[in-house]
């Protein structure tokens, strides 16, 4: 199964639906006429070499580029001029850029932080968070949820790389988003943590909408219902993941294979 624009309408209840996407730079183009849409609660995983235009879709999907061309619907309500904050308020959340972490708060007074920045209390330091019982109850249910409620009073900085990534999961998660967006969740990791970040995602999975951009194929064929191949800024195949790894233009432009 290849790829034809012509193979998907509008969906109005999608709860993303992108429409000819394309950003240049200079004479580069980063995306070049994207075409996909997401239905609820299923993972999308976007696959492609260095250089595909993951990182400017991600950027599009976000607000914080504005694509040349295209058009962009959440939940079938057009959003491609929406601001990036306004995003946010409306369900869709970006982990590891949503926030940062402060290294030398624990692990729950992150969290705490990231649910009393969606909470519409006003954001000043930490002493408002932690008397609040509502947001520090909310925090500690965040960490319990990722795995981390065991080091919740740990300075951030005292913890490991992964449990930084579960940590701003958390912190994503905070705004109960409709459409969570995983920027290369496994990146510098070692196979142990790998696997607990792909549980994490595994558990949950169902609840709301993903999209994966991930270079670890275990953890693509592991957790996506779709899967999308960009190349040189174009959509080359989308559908089911089993399906399209055996397609012969996705071995030959992303495996690296002939095709027979």
């Amino acid at each position: 199964m290849g790829y034809s624009k012509e193979r998907l309408p509008i969906m109005i209840n999608s709860v993303l639906d992108v429409r000819g996407l394309t950003k240049k730079y200079g004479g580069i183009t980063a995306t070049d006429d994207i075409f996909f849409n997401i239905s609820g609660n299923e993972i999308s995983a976007i696959i492609g070499p260095n250089g595909a235009g993951k990182t400017t879709l991600i950027g599009q999907l976000t607000g914080e580029i504005k694509p040349d061309k295209g058009s962009i619907y959440f939940k079938g309500e057009e959003i491609t001029n929406l601001a990036s904050h306004k995003r946010s308020h409306i369900g869709i959340s970006r982990s590891f850029q949503i926030t940062s972490i402060f290294l030398d708060l624990t692990v729950l007074e992150n969290a705490a932080l990231a649910v009393q920045a969606h909470t519409g209390h006003s954001f000043h330091f930490l002493k408002p968070a932690k008397k609040e019982f509502s947001i520090v109850n909310s925090a500690i249910n965040l960490l319990e949820r990722v795995g981390l409620k065991n080091r919740a009073h740990l300075p951030a900085k005292n913890i490991s790389h992964g449990e930084h990534r579960q940590l701003e999961i958390a912190m994503a998660l905070a705004s109960n988003p409709t459409l969570l967006l995983l920027d290369e969740p496994m990146a510098g990791m070692g196979p142990k943590e790998t696997r607990k970040i792909t549980q994490l995602l595994e558990s949950i999975k169902g609840t709301m909408s993903i999209i994966l951009i991930e270079h670890d194929m275990d953890t693509v064929f592991a957790l996506a219902d779709k899967l999308t191949v960009l190349v040189t800024g174009k959509v080359i195949a989308s559908g089911i993941p089993e399906i399209v790894r055996e397609l012969p233009e996705v071995r030959r432009a992303y495996l690296g294979e002939k095709a027979n």
